[in-house]
C-alpha cells in the first residue's frame, strides 16, 4: 500500500526548520529596513538644508527657531520678517522616516536640524543630527 501525505512528526520537523530559517534571516531584513529609513531621513535632511540655504541666500539669515521650518513653506509674519522671501522653498515640511517631526533650532546665523530617530526621543544615541551642513557617515550620524 502506498503512503499518502506526511506524518505529524514530519510536518513538525518541517515547521521547526522553517522557524529556524526565519529566525536567522528575519533580522537581516529588519536591519535593512532600518538602514533604508536612515537613508531616507538623511536625504530629507539634505533637502531641508538646501531649502534653508536658499532662504538664507534670499534673506541673509535662516528662519529662527520660533519661525521653524514652516518658514520654508509660508512667509513668516513674526520677527525677523524676511523682506526678500521668494518661497515657498519646499512644498511641505516633511516628517522623518519614522513619522517624527524634525527638530529645528536656529539663531538666524546657524541652524541645527535633528531627527529623533526610531525611538522618537531627542537626545538619545539614535538621533540623526546636522549643524549648518548635513554630511553623514555610514553610521547615520
Amino acid at each position: 500500500m502506498k503512503r499518502r501525505g506526511f506524518t505529524l512528526i514530519e510536518l513538525m520537523i518541517v515547521i521547526v526548520i522553517l522557524g529556524l530559517l526565519a529566525a536567522l534571516v528575519a533580522p537581516k531584513f529588519l536591519k535593512r529596513g532600518e538602514e533604508a529609513k536612515v537613508t531616507v531621513t538623511q536625504t530629507q535632511m539634505k533637502s531641508i538644508e538646501q531649502a534653508l540655504k536658499l532662504y538664507k541666500a534670499d534673506n541673509s539669515f535662516y528662519p529662527t527657531t520660533s519661525q521653524g521650518l514652516k518658514a520654508l513653506v509660508e512667509k513668516p509674519e513674526t520677527e525677523p520678517v524676511p523682506k526678500n522671501w521668494k518661497g515657498p522653498y519646499m512644498d511641505a515640511v516633511p516628517k522623518d522616516a519614522w513619522g517624527n517631526n524634525f527638530i529645528y533650532v536656529s539663531d538666524g546665523k546657524t541652524f541645527t536640524l535633528i531627527s529623533p530617530g526610531p525611538d522618537g526621543e531627542e537626545g538619545t544615541s539614535d538621533d540623526i543630527k546636522c549643524v549648518n551642513t548635513c554630511i553623514f557617515n555610514n553610521t547615520g550620524k
